[in-house]
């Protein structure tokens, strides 16, 4: 296997585990279940630690690809700017749920606060996770590429650098 296997198997872990973090979260403030708000913190903390594996092997992936057809240096330099902005927000979302763990565990008086702000977070995070995850499709899957009706072809599209 080579850095691209690696990333194509990795990829899809920071994406889905935040929200599934995202929905236990939501079941813990619904129950006001503080053993279940602790679970959605150690979900969102995996959440950042595979973001670190996926992220790491990015550039691998991009030397895999970047000279096949159809492939172009907009493409993966959309993705790689998207990716870098969800990949922060990713850490934070896992220091904020670090910190609510904490909170939580010893009833400190700002944890039920801390709560609702990992929620914002975790929707923010969500946000850039899915532009990120479509940024990287778009790389190698034309079906789901965007372009403007006045566009000629989807090759001279992203080949002349018209991408918005």
């Amino acid at each position: 296997m080579n850095d691209a296997h690696y990333h194509l198997v990795l990829n899809h872990l920071p994406i889905i585990i935040p929200a599934i973090g995202l929905l236990i979260l939501i079941g813990g403030l619904l129950l006001n279940s503080e053993i279940v708000k602790r679970t959605a913190y150690l979900v969102f903390i995996l959440g950042a630690i595979t973001t670190l594996a996926a992220f790491a092997t990015g550039e691998g992936a991009e030397e895999a690809v970047e000279h096949l057809p159809g492939v172009t240096e907009n493409l993966i330099k959309t993705h790689e700017e998207t990716a870098e902005i969800f990949a922060i927000l990713s850490y934070i979302l896992g220091a904020i749920a670090l910190i609510g763990l904490y909170a939580n565990y010893y009833k400190k008086s700002f944890a039920n606060s801390l709560s609702y702000i990992t929620l914002v977070a975790a929707l923010a995070t969500l946000f850039y996770a899915k532009q990120t995850g479509t940024t990287g499709g778009e790389i190698r899957h034309t079906e789901i590429r965007t372009i403007p009706a006045n566009a000629t072809t989807t090759t001279d599209y992203y080949e002349n650098g018209k991408e918005e």
